[in-house]
């Protein structure tokens, strides 16, 4: 009999490791589809999904077609006309018909990009003084130097939009325009620009608090070797960017403030758990990232939690399908829709829940949080997921690939700003560049500087 034991006791001890085990190798298989893993961190890609039949090469069936438009009048620098002394076909006699004629109109390089004007404080002597006296030169043309406002911001405009290095641009205006000129001249002009953009930036940075739904990300950002993070901050109008060496709650309290009265929509992360738990404000946890963390309880290798994970799952599917059939529904009839598919998600994921850890933390996740997921639905102008946010910090991602992050403090200044001020421009419909050298233009001449600012009007 006590062997009989002995071996139940064996046998159930092989049956815990086992479970275990199991449990840890699903965790070392999670990918970008089961979790807030990055697609990156995908070792192998998983098999993408076959689509029926295969689309041809160029514009699809029912697509309206798309044409740059043509150059207006005040743009083109030169008509050439092209005419008929007779027939081609028969050699006769011909007359202008008042048809419009054919057109093609061609952009080249002109042969001389830029132009260099030298100005000159003439020198005079005065005989009373006994001195040598120079014409001011004009506070604009000192305050700009070598590169004047048009090429300075084109130099920014590469810096920034496409990612090049000094020594890149360095290229560029040596071989293209040139123009010899250090990187370290270039990087005082980048200084330069970034000094221009501070008033637009700090005025974004002031409004923040104010907006009714802010949707937030992090992601790192490398500094001379220095671990940092990249916070975005995106609101229904502007886009602003924050390097800061700390990814914790701090950094929320001070952006936003201690008594933000908006909606924050952001992901699971510590943070802003803890910005909500101090400063009580209100928040939309991402439904996306929910929907990744309930997907690997669906390949949990105990079955009950696996069944657990699928009803949570059909739950959530339900309270999407509500949402896209929006637009056939009444409004009432959708918003008491919508409310009853939130309590059936919130009962899903609070009843029969099994005797795993995972399965415990996604319950205990809605017993604390459940009203954070699903504030959207009594919340107007909330989005469920924080896709707006992510969207818009993938730019960052791109450029710390490519430029391998920044090296001083200035170069964090620089980089926060410009990338405000492109998201921003993208956001409001505005072309960057004319706003660039707006910007530039009036530091150089010392006048007042232009804004972000929504019009509220």
């Amino acid at each position: 009999m006590q062997l009989v034991e002995q071996l139940r006791a064996e046998v159930a001890q092989v049956r815990t490791e086992l479970a275990a085990t199991k449990a840890e190798l699903a965790a070392a298989k999670k990918n970008s589809s089961n979790s807030s893993k990055p697609p990156s961190s995908d070792i192998v890609k998983p098999p993408r999904t076959k689509t029926q039949g295969k689309r041809q090469r160029g514009g699809q069936p029912g697509h309206s077609r798309h044409e740059r438009p043509a150059f207006d009048a005040l743009r083109i620098d030169e008509t050439v006309n092209y005419t008929l002394s007779g027939c081609p076909d028969c050699g006769g006699h011909l007359e202008l018909s008042g048809r419009a004629p054919r057109v093609l109109q061609q952009v080249e390089l002109v042969p001389k990009l830029i132009e260099a004007v030298e100005h000159r404080g003439l020198a005079y002597w005065c005989a009373h003084c006994q001195k040598t006296h120079y014409g001011v030169i004009a506070l604009d043309v000192r305050q700009a130097g070598l590169i004047g406002p048009g090429l300075t911001t084109l130099i920014a405009y590469l810096k920034a939009v496409g990612h090049c290095s000094f020594s890149t641009i360095r290229k560029f205006v040596r071989d293209v325009l040139g123009l010899q000129v250090s990187r370290g001249h270039l990087a005082k002009l980048i200084a330069k620009v970034s000094d221009s953009l501070e008033f637009a930036y700090q005025s974004l940075l002031d409004m923040l608090p104010k907006q009714h739904v802010v949707n937030a990300d992090e992601t790192g950002h490398k500094d001379n070797g220095q671990v940092l993070w990249t916070w975005c901050f995106r609101a229904p109008l502007f886009t602003l960017f924050k390097i800061s060496p700390s990814r914790g709650s701090d950094v929320l309290v001070d952006v936003l403030g201690k008594e933000f009265n908006g909606v924050l929509g952001c992901d699971y992360f510590s943070a802003y758990r803890k910005y909500l738990g101090d400063c009580n404000v209100l928040v939309q946890f991402c439904l996306a990232h929910l929907i990744r963390d309930i997907k690997f309880l669906t390949t949990h290798p105990d079955s009950r939690t696996r069944a657990y994970g699928a009803r949570v799952l059909e739950a959530v599917r339900e309270l999407f399908a509500v949402i896209h059939r929006r637009e056939s529904m009444r409004a009432s009839a959708f918003q008491t829709a919508l409310e009853n598919a939130g309590d059936e998600l919130w009962a899903a994921a609070i009843w029969r829940v099994p005797n795993s850890k995972e399965a415990h933390n996604l319950c205990d996740r809605f017993e604390k949080h459940g009203a954070s997921y699903i504030r959207f639905i009594t919340t107007p102008g909330i989005e469920p997921t924080n896709n707006l946010a992510e969207q818009a910090i993938r730019f960052v991602v791109l450029d710390r690939h490519v430029t391998q992050g920044t090296r001083s403090e200035v170069g964090q200044r620089w980089s926060e700003r410009i990338w405000t001020v492109i998201a921003t421009c993208t956001q409001q419909g505005r072309d960057l560049f004319p706003f660039l050298l707006e910007a530039v233009t009036a530091f150089v001449q010392g006048q007042p500087l232009p804004t972000l600012q929504p019009n509220s009007s």
